[in-house]
């Protein structure tokens, strides 16, 4: 039996837990996010809830592809991890244009502030885990969701910076600035789950 293509009993129970884990995390992130977006008016803070977003959907899809009763073939949910993050990019371009066309005025989010720390240590861990195990188990659809798992920390970390420039020096055009800046990861590390290249990125 090839155990790449087949992982044994406790391995395919170990991925299961790492998207538990991870739709458990995406469902606080999002709802934090969104809510701060909204009451803060920051579409940096929006963009990183369509992320939390999107990487809800990827663990979904990889937790199904791990079902045998359901038609989910690992290479399928490679791909659709993949368009997930160019789905991800138009979101952030269509967030940041709508925030530069209607003149909003980002607020202070402290519960922006708060969630992106934490994800700043939560993500980096999860990616990290879900690399690993899909190198053992030569899983693509878990090695794409491990890049959208990271970059989820790259736009917490970019999402923190301009939640806090804007906090402490109250400059508000970095708030679209720190959205825009998550597109060119999204667009290569999209390209890239596509193909495959994820476990070796």
């Amino acid at each position: 039996m090839n155990l790449a293509c087949s992982p044994p009993t406790n391995t395919a129970r170990q991925v299961a837990w790492l998207q538990v884990v991870t739709l458990a995390w995406m469902l606080i992130e999002c709802g934090v996010s969104v809510y701060g977006a909204i009451s803060a008016h920051s579409s940096a803070l929006l963009a990183f809830g369509a992320d939390s977003f999107v990487e809800l959907l990827s663990a979904t899809v990889v937790l199904l592809a791990i079902v045998p009763s359901f038609p989910l073939t690992r290479d399928r949910a490679a791909r659709l991890t993949g368009i997930l993050l160019f789905v991800l990019a138009g979101a952030v371009a269509l967030v940041t244009f709508l925030a530069f066309v209607s003149g909003v005025t980002p607020k202070t989010s402290c519960s922006g502030i708060v969630i992106t720390l934490a994800a700043l240590v939560v993500m980096p861990v999860l990616a990290w885990a879900k690399r690993k195990t899909a190198r053992l188990t030569n899983n693509r659809a878990l090695a794409a969701d491990a890049v959208q798992s990271a970059t989820c920390a790259y736009l917490a970390a970019v999402t923190l910076a301009g939640l806090a420039i804007n906090a402490i020096w109250h400059i508000h055009w970095v708030d679209s600035a720190a959205a825009l800046l998550a597109l060119p990861i999204l667009v290569i590390e999209g390209r890239r789950a596509l193909r495959g290249e994820s476990c070796g990125c």
